[in-house]
């Protein structure tokens, strides 16, 4: 983790959904990543903010 890099508070993880699926989430620590197993998308977190936008997820293969 670099010091840029802020640690993601899971308590938030209750609260955030799939914008696509409207289906729960699993946190990736590793890469700073929330992961929708529905959508096959992968939400980044920066600065630990996750950031919850379609356009900026990563497609999971």
């Amino acid at each position: 983790m670099t010091e840029t890099q802020q640690v993601f508070d899971r308590r938030m993880l209750e609260a955030l959904i799939c914008p696509q699926t409207r289906t729960t989430l699993r946190y990736d620590a590793e890469n700073q990543e929330l992961i929708s197993e529905a959508a096959k998308l992968a939400f980044p977190i920066r600065d630990g903010i996750p950031v919850m936008l379609i356009d900026e997820a990563r497609e999971l293969a």
